[in-house]
């Protein structure tokens, strides 16, 4: 079995676990207890809270143990599974492991874990904690395969979207509950209250719609990112996979496929 474990169930992981489960291959989702998903719409992760999602075609459903995990694989669907440490992999024994916690660094995924391990991102050195890492910064790279090296660095600085950067991301004021006041794909203008962190109003910095947001009731840190504002204000943008989801995803796909030739996995069985 061509079986694939993507740690993380994030939006770009989820544009992953899609573009996988799409060609063909059986993907196993290793989660948080308490995911921190933005994009909810559009993450597997939400399977922990809701246990069943529905992402594009692709369904995604919560297993509570290893015969539930292959009980799900067998009816065509993705097994998500907490497991924060990944010590399923000792009994799944995948062919893939696919780090894509976007953290800005390792974990602990290491090399020992499957066939093919592929990083996402910065935090990992192909040939080094990994064998593949796949670039998730936005610009040329995006989504290139780095056979040897790392992904760029972290800056901290959310990508451009229609010239906005800061100004379309929703941060915490301060501790506290979070309390949405608008639902994803709700539209809303510059001003706005869109939310609370506890007793604290959070402020649209700008017009646009909601393209994700902290699940009502989770705790929030200061400064943690618990909402994003899409200022092209196309509401369909809230439910599909990104573009960005989905070049991370091709080159995931097509890091898996060169080492599977390149060291016959697989082949001949």
């Amino acid at each position: 079995m061509d079986l694939v474990v993507v740690r993380g169930g994030g939006d770009i992981a989820s544009g992953i676990i899609h573009r996988l489960y799409m060609a063909g291959f059986k993907v196993v989702v290793l989660e948080i207890e308490k995911p921190l998903t933005i994009r909810r719409t559009v993450a597997f992760s939400e399977a922990v809270y809701e246990k069943e999602v529905n992402i594009e075609g692709v369904k995604g459903v919560l297993a509570k143990d290893i015969n539930d995990i292959w009980n799900i694989l067998d009816e065509g669907s993705v097994p998500v599974y907490i497991d924060e440490k990944g010590k399923i992999l000792e009994v799944l024994k995948p062919m893939v492991v696919v780090d894509a916690i976007l953290a800005k660094i390792n974990l602990g995924t290491h090399r020992d874990m499957a066939p093919i391990t592929i990083g996402v991102g910065p935090g990992f050195e192909a040939g080094v904690d990994v064998d593949l890492v796949v670039e998730s910064k936005r610009g040329h790279n995006l989504g290139k395969v780095i056979y040897k090296g790392r992904a760029a660095k972290n800056t901290g600085i959310p990508g451009e979207t229609l010239g906005f950067r800061e100004e379309r991301v929703i941060r915490a004021p301060g501790e506290g509950i979070v309390k949405p006041l608008y639902h994803i794909g709700d539209k809303v203008k510059k001003g706005d209250i869109v939310c609370k962190v506890g007793e604290k109003e959070v402020i649209a910095q700008i017009d646009g719609v909601i393209r994700g947001m902290l699940k009502e009731g989770l705790y929030a840190y200061k400064g943690l990112k618990i909402g994003d504002i899409d200022p092209r204000g196309v509401i369909e943008y809230a439910f599909t996979i990104s573009d960005k989801a989905r070049a991370v995803g091709g080159g995931v796909l097509e890091g898996i496929l060169y080492l599977k030739r390149e060291r016959r996995i697989g082949y001949g069985q």
